[in-house]
């Protein structure tokens, strides 16, 4: 009897350990994102979007607080900061409802909005826990056109914060592919030739290309005209002027026009 006691024990001893790892693995893989309109990770998990391991766990896009990648830092969901991977983007008016869908229900700080750098609307927790399902409509200000939402969902039980990338047109009325001309900030969409943006521009006559804006943002792959050449961003960028910022800048150079 006492043997069988012995190895029960020991049993138990096993098992714990991995009841335990089982019940952790499970709780870290549920918290929350955007489902409307659908943000980049909503996407992935319903195959509007060719993704890698995101498009299994859509709601784990978690890091600490304050940072503004759309992957949170995770080399495994790397994708979700390709501005060039053809996500679709979402016609909106000046506002917008944003729907977050929650897996586990963590208390909350607060909710916020970025467009760029600019935080553009706060939404307080209350260090309460939000229902399954939870609207925030959103001001985009003087923004206009294509632009790139970061939506943080700051919790207060952890150090750590979610995000959602979630890709809009402002105002716009065209399609709702990706690779569209970036939008402005502070003013109305370039679209002539040489036209001015809502701030300093520097298009010529001879370039078909939309003339570079001071106050516009642009993503990754857009190109616009300045000083009679062509130019084609690597990345986000605002307010930096196309040949100021070297070989190794945000600007390549396409030519002349």
């Amino acid at each position: 009897m006492q043997t069988k006691r012995k190895v029960t024990a020991a049993v138990g001893a096993l098992v714990a350990p991995l009841l335990g790892l089982t019940l952790t693995a499970g709780t870290a893989s549920a918290h929350g994102w955007v489902t409307n309109p659908a943000s980049r990770q909503d996407q992935c998990a319903n195959n509007v979007v060719s993704c890698g391991q995101i498009k299994y766990e859509p709601q784990s896009v978690e890091g600490p607080k304050g940072l503004t990648s759309c992957s949170a830092g995770h080399a495994e969901y790397a994708e979700l900061d390709n501005d060039n991977l053809g996500w679709k983007v979402t016609n909106v008016s000046s506002t917008q409802t944003f729907t977050w869908h929650f897996t586990a229900r963590h208390s909350t700080s607060n909710w916020q909005y970025y467009i760029g750098s600019k935080l553009i609307a706060t939404f307080p927790g209350n260090n309460a826990q939000p229902p399954a399902d939870l609207s925030q409509t959103v001001n985009f200000g003087s923004f206009t056109g294509r632009q790139k939402v970061l939506a943080v969902w700051n919790v207060s039980d952890t150090a750590n914060a979610f995000y959602s990338c979630i890709d809009v047109n402002i105002g716009g009325t065209g399609g709702t592919t990706g690779g569209t001309t970036g939008g402005t900030t502070g003013g109305t969409t370039g679209g002539t030739t040489g036209g001015t943006t809502g701030g300093t521009t520097g298009g010529t006559g001879s370039c078909t290309a939309t003339a570079w804006s001071s106050t516009a943002v642009y993503n990754g792959g857009e190109t616009v005209s300045y000083g009679g050449h062509n130019w084609r961003a690597k990345w986000w960028t605002q307010g930096e002027q196309p040949g100021s910022t070297g070989q190794w800048g945000v600007w390549d150079d396409l030519g002349a026009c």
